[in-house]
């Protein structure tokens, strides 16, 4: 049974993945929501403030497609706005700041714990508008490789550490 939230809009774009870690919830959620050890959040020039709460805003770097060598790939720095912390449901949740009438996407992780004291870690983004089709076009196989890069990674964060 999933611990995401059903989406709050639908679009032509959906990506997900999921990763089973061998490691307790808590320890995971830490992790998780330690936005200034993400890979892909370490920018030249972060927001003063990475703090996960709602309300605050996430700055963060992108390689498009991914790769541990960033030095030839293309980069992206979405700003995104953090709507949902919840650490009681082990969910947190963003949305790009994009014109909604050009790009409307919302990102949700969600941890719950699964058979053995393992941790479920699901992530979901849902992109709508004029620019989900251009990114469906042009970038999903690459979104999808990266939102599995991360699912990956935590788990071998979590694990490892």
């Amino acid at each position: 049974m999933s611990n995401l939230p059903s989406p709050s809009f639908q679009g032509p774009l959906m990506i997900s993945a999921s990763s089973v870690i061998d490691a307790p919830i808590d320890k995971v959620w830490q992790i998780l929501v330690d936005f200034t050890s993400y890979a892909e959040c370490s920018s030249k020039e972060p927001l003063p403030d990475q703090t996960p709460h709602e309300g605050s805003y996430l700055l963060m770097e992108v390689h498009i497609p991914p790769t541990s060598d960033r030095s030839h790939t293309p980069t992206s720095r979405p700003l995104e706005l953090i709507t949902t912390v919840d650490p009681a449901a082990h969910r947190v949740a963003w949305k790009n700041l994009m014109p909604s009438w050009l790009l409307r996407a919302e990102r949700w992780q969600a941890l719950s714990v699964v058979e053995d004291g393992k941790t479920l870690y699901e992530t979901r983004e849902v992109m709508a508008g004029p620019g989900a089709y251009f990114v469906r076009a042009l970038l999903s196989s690459w979104l999808q490789q990266g939102i599995q890069a991360v699912a990956d990674g935590l788990k071998r964060q979590a694990e490892q550490s």
